[in-house]
Order: structure tokens, then C-alpha cells, then sequence
């Protein structure tokens, strides 16, 4: 089968590679034209055979916008595309009415699998119509891992993308729960070897998880994780999730927290923990550590009479 792949970065490369690898036909394009097998995009669908399948890898919103109006403009009746990029779901349905009106279908695909997608496969999560996913299955078996799992097709246009909304939501929480573990151990000075006690983890515990090999991973390479410093950026996703979340009346107690714990570590000196430390030192008389030069607050442990 042929393939349009627009995007090679990190993601899209890989993909393409492994594409390739099952004995299928890739043309991409990039904007770095040291990757891209051509100049433009008008030139990567003529490169294609009809019923053309276009596969677009590239930063959601604008980006992804952009670029499936322009392929609105140069597709035929009968092609497809394919959004593999973390789009929100809710901009899919708006994809998909404006390839549509030209006779274009559209597959949302969620894809999971990171750096390490190109050797072990990807986990897929599609929506789309029938006919549309059909056309594009020796794409995906070409992606997804070998065996039974790793693919599925969610739902109508936009089940993908929710799913892995959902599924990011569901790694921010796995991913706070093994850190704040992490941290409790070194702190505890009870434990004197946390990084074989995360190994030890591995198996024959309910926690094992491909998470917790690459928290052993990470351990291996630094058991203190003193070259990094606390701070984690977020995709957008877990927002999404959370704002899904409110939306429907969901309540996702432990996902929220963890996407809150992201933005707290982006605060050099917080500005809420101030706040806690001058409540604590108001009502108890709890010690503050101030800034050099300034004065110690008093505090007055007496509750005021009402």
C-alpha cells in the first residue's frame, strides 16, 4: 500500500520507518527538506495513486488545521486522511464535515508508543467510518505491535482522539503515583536502596508495568535523579481530560491532582505554599524560612474571639 506521511519528526519518522519495514510505499514530506523525499505537498499527492492515503503527523491546532485545508484542496473523491497528531477530539468532527464535502474521508488516530514505537510497535486508537478504517488496516497492522493487542477501532470521527485523551490522563496519574512513592522511599531513611527496591518491583507485584522498567530504567542511570531538575511539562492532553472531566460530571479526583502536580513544579518559589507558610506561622506559630534581610513574621496561636 502507498502512504502520504506529512511530518518526520521524532513520531512521524519512526512511523514512516516502520511502514517501510512491512513492505509498504511511504512519500514524505517535511519542512526540512533534509528528510523529505519531496518539495511540497502538491508534489507528495501526485506522487500518489489513487485512492490516496495521507497521513498527517504534525503539532495539533493551527498546524494540523492548516494543513487538512490544504489537503481539502488537493485530494480527490474516494482519498483519505489520517490525523495522527494529538489533535482535541472535538476538532475532528469540523475535519471531517470539511473533507467531506469533497467526498474525502477522515480517521482520527490516536498514537501511543514514543521513542521506543519504531522497534516495539504503536498503540492505536482510531475513529472513523468502517469503509475508512478498512482502507487503511495494512497501515495500521504495519504499526501496531505484533499479536492481539494494540489496536482498536474506538468509535465514529473523534472516539480516537478521546481515547487518547483518556489514556494520557490515565499515564499522569501512574506517573505521580510512582514519584510520589519515589520521593516517600527517600525521604523515609529507612530504605537505603531505592533503586533495587523499584527493580525488585518488576516482577511478581501488581504494580509492574512498562512505566515502573523505565522508572528502573531511569534509576539505573542516575539512582538519585540528581542531574534533573523537578519540573514536567504537560501535553495539553491531561488538561483536555480534566476539562472532559467537568464537562460530563465525571469526577477524576487522582488525574486532576496530577496534572495540578505538573503545574506546581514549574514554581520556582511557589506562590500558594507563601500562602500555607504565612497561615501556619499565623494560626500555630509554625517556623517560616524568609528571604535574607526580612523579618520574621510574628504569630498569634490565639484564635480571635468572636
Amino acid at each position: 500500500m502507498e502512504l502520504g506521511m506529512i511530518g518526520l519528526g521524532r513520531m512521524g519518522g519512526n512511523m514512516a520507518k516502520r511502514i517501510k519495514q512491512a513492505g509498504h510505499t511511504v512519500v514524505g514530506y517535511d519542512r526540512d527538506p533534509a528528510v523529505s523525499d519531496v518539495g511540497s505537498l502538491e508534489e507528495l499527492v501526485q506522487r500518489l495513486n489513487a485512492p490516496r492515503a495521507v497521513w498527517v503527523m504534525v503539532p495539533a491546532g493551527d498546524p494540523t488545521r492548516e494543513t487538512i485545508d490544504r489537503l481539502g484542496e488537493l485530494l480527490d473523491a474516494g482519498d483519505v486522511v489520517v490525523d495522527g497528531g494529538n489533535s482535541h477530539y472535538q476538532d475532528d468532527q469540523k475535519h471531517a464535515e470539511l473533507l467531506a464535502e469533497r467526498g474525502i474521508g477522515f480517521v482520527d488516530a490516536g498514537v501511543s508508543g514514543g521513542v521506543w514505537g519504531l522497534q516495539n510497535g504503536y498503540a492505536l486508537m482510531v475513529g472513523g467510518g468502517d469503509e475508512h478504517v478498512k482502507q487503511l488496516m495494512p497501515i495500521f497492522e504495519a504499526l501496531k505491535p505484533e499479536g492481539e493487542y494494540g489496536f482498536v477501532h474506538a468509535g465514529a470521527v473523534g472516539a480516537g482522539h478521546f481515547a487518547k485523551m483518556v489514556h494520557n490522563g490515565i499515564e499522569y496519574g501512574m506517573m505521580q503515583a510512582f514519584a510520589e512513592g519515589w520521593e516517600l522511599l527517600e525521604a523515609s531513611g529507612v530504605v537505603n536502596n531505592v533503586p533495587e527496591t523499584f527493580r525488585s518491583w518488576r516482577e511478581g507485584t501488581v504494580i509492574r508495568s512498562w512505566l515502573l522498567d523505565l522508572a528502573d530504567r531511569a534509576l539505573k542511570e542516575d539512582p538519585e535523579l540528581a542531574q534533573l531538575k523537578g519540573y514536567a511539562q504537560d501535553s495539553g492532553e491531561g488538561r483536555w481530560t480534566v476539562q472532559a472531566a467537568v464537562d460530563l460530571a465525571v469526577p477524576l479526583p487522582v488525574i486532576t491532582a496530577s496534572l495540578f502536580a505538573r503545574f506546581a513544579s514549574r514554581q520556582d518559589d511557589s506562590p500558594a505554599m507563601k500562602m500555607i507558610a504565612a497561615l501556619r506561622n499565623q494560626f500555630g506559630g509554625h517556623a517560616v524560612e524568609t528571604l535574607k534581610g526580612a523579618d520574621s513574621p510574628g504569630a498569634d496561636v490565639t484564635p480571635p474571639q468572636s
